[in-house]
């Protein structure tokens, strides 16, 4: 199994996960022409793509969705609500293509079980994800307020992890923002600081984790450099030794292919 993050921001998100030959999309909050343009950089045709799978209805996860979803045939799969909210948003996927996901339920992509799991965010019903093939285990969790116990467990023991690091609470506070912007990015139904994606992976950590990509960064309150330097320091303070890699993602090209792998640990 195997990733590339598109795209990671504000201006759209868009993940490709590939296993045995089988390509799906999380999220596709880019547009149908700069997704295309995006996957062949990567050697990927876009008709490859068997499905979406979205997060949430905010326009920088579901931007080129309905376009792409018709281009491509490509069947898409959200939970009950967030189709209600897009519907209302006059995203346009047709019926034959439209796949309901309730949240906590999985599905066979391929060779991967795809299972959905809550998190909290200003949305309908907004949730995560979890790819696994029986041997590796891949946790994508970003646009959540805060480390919840069921987010917690859904992603514990993954190989690699996506993980918001949104923003520095104090360039937020002394940010341009109005006082109700900054208020719902620090609210729990807002985004992950820096400090708080540190102390979750406190409790993420183990031998087995390889990476973590830190996702859905802030261009006005935060900066790559920042958010590395914040989560190793945090974890340095709570006596956490870690090994895995702390990994950037991109709002303007797309991250090289991951490819999860079976670690070894030697047991001392």
């Amino acid at each position: 199994m195997r990733f590339t993050i598109l795209g990671s921001g504000s201006t759209g998100n868009v993940t490709v996960i590939e296993s045995g030959g089988s390509y799906w999309l999380l999220d596709a909050g880019l547009s149908c022409k700069k997704i295309e343009a995006l996957l062949q950089e990567r050697e990927v045709d876009p008709s490859w793509i068997q499905g979406i799978f979205v997060t949430h209805e905010h326009v920088d996860h579901y931007r080129g969705i309905a376009v792409f979803s018709k281009k491509y045939n490509a069947k898409v799969y959200a939970n009950a609500n967030t189709w209600m909210a897009l519907r209302r948003l006059k995203v346009d996927v047709d019926a034959s293509r439209t796949v309901v996901m309730p949240t906590g339920s999985a599905v066979n992509a391929g060779n991967m079980r795809v299972k959905s799991f809550p998190v909290s965010h200003d949305a309908s019903e907004p949730v995560g994800y979890v790819f696994t093939d029986g041997n590796v285990k891949l946790g994508i969790a970003t646009d959540l307020g805060y480390m919840s116990s069921k987010v917690s467990e859904a992603i514990s023991g993954s190989d690699v992890l996506v993980l918001e690091s949104n923003h520095d609470v104090e360039m937020l506070r002394m940010g341009r923002y109005p006082w109700n912007i900054k208020r719902r990015i620090l609210s729990d139904e807002g985004h992950l600081s820096n400090v708080a994606a540190g102390e979750a992976l406190a409790s993420l950590n183990h031998p087995m984790l390889q990476r973590v990509y830190l996702a859905h960064l802030s261009k006005e309150h935060n900066m790559k450099e920042l958010a590395r330097l914040t989560i190793h320091q945090t974890l340095q303070e709570m006596g956490v030794n870690y090994q895995f890699q702390i990994m950037d993602t991109y709002d303007d090209r797309a991250t090289e292919w991951c490819e999860l792998i079976v670690k070894a640990v030697t047991v001392a």
